[in-house]
């Protein structure tokens, strides 16, 4: 039997989504899958953000465990994998372009180039698509 603690939280939507990708190396891995075009382990390990293997192993594990990111043997090098979002992980597109859209209003050192915050307000569903289908400019550097 749940406890009354437990049941004020059930079904919480905004607990759902911190408890599946509410850290900060998490949304950074989506982040680089989405906009940065990275797909092999050793990409994600940049040192100016400085992740430790152990913490990437961690997240993208717990990405896969929850559908969020497929992994694959790489096709050109069968001894390396290849790591993708899934529909479900893609599908979270409209939260981080909310994000970075978010963040350009109140960071005034953002990174997102002029042009990409032009279109995200002047077509978010047009640019939606195109960055789905990978056609779109990664928004930060």
């Amino acid at each position: 039997m749940a406890s009354k603690k437990d049941a004020c939280w059930d079904g919480c939507p905004i607990r759902f989504g911190l408890g599946t990708f509410g850290d900060k190396w998490t949304l950074l891995i989506v982040r680089d899958l989405m906009f940065r075009g990275k797909k092999h382990y050793g990409e994600f390990t940049d040192p100016v953000e400085a992740i430790s293997t152990n913490i990437l192993a961690d997240r993208l594990e717990k990405l896969q465990a929850n559908g969020i990111v497929e992994k694959n043997r790489d096709p050109d090098n069968k001894a390396r994998f290849v790591y993708s979002l899934t529909d479900k992980g893609m599908d979270l597109l409209p939260i981080m372009l909310a994000m970075i859209e978010w963040s350009a209003k109140y960071d005034d050192n953002t990174e997102v180039p002029p042009e990409f915050l032009r279109e995200l307000k002047r077509d978010r569903q047009g640019l939606i698509k195109r960055i789905r289908a990978g056609e779109a400019t990664a928004p930060t550097d």
